[in-house]
């Protein structure tokens, strides 16, 4: 029941959160993609990789089809020094400096962490710029992968736990 009451709560502070401040506009996000955690004994595929781009296309397209985000453009300049950074898992918040040089009001990346071919988790994490706090952060495990998987992953964590559809 404590369980159940938590994620009732967290889903209508993400619903809430998610409700922009004035009628009609949409928050602007800056997305800096997925990374992948492979703690399996296989190395990384070619499959893996380019499942690694569409979750994130995945998840920056049902975001804009919500109405309720649009993407801000990374300049050239910023592109340059994110591909000259450390990995965002470990960089210290450099995602909301990032994002605020984007003129974004979030910060958006997610990353899929490889356990075996069976198990595999995909999270998504929005940060306020104006704060650095967390605005949104949910995991879905998923079985098996698949490209299937993977997006059935994606799409299930943002319409369920973001956008609140059932």
């Amino acid at each position: 029941m404590n369980r159940l009451r938590s994620n009732l709560l967290g889903l209508a502070f993400a619903v809430m959160a998610i409700a922009p401040a004035r009628a009609g506009e949409k928050l602007k996000i800056a997305f800096f993609g997925f990374e992948f955690i492979n703690t399996s004994l296989e190395p990384t595929s070619d499959a893996e990789r380019r499942r690694l781009a569409n979750v994130g296309d995945t998840l920056v397209q049902l975001l804009v089809e919500s109405g309720r985000f649009q993407i801000a453009a990374l300049p050239d300049a910023l592109k340059t020094k994110i591909a000259q950074s450390s990995r965002i898992t470990g960089c210290n918040g450099c995602q909301i400096d990032w994002a605020r040089e984007a003129g974004a009001d979030l910060a958006v990346w997610g990353t899929v962490q490889k356990v075996s071919n069976l198990i595999l988790n995909e999270n998504v994490y929005m940060d306020a710029v104006k704060d650095g706090s967390q605005f949104f952060a949910r995991s879905v495990d998923i079985r098996g992968n698949t490209d299937q998987s993977w997006e059935r992953g994606v799409r299930y964590l943002v319409r369920h736990n973001l956008l609140g559809e059932r």
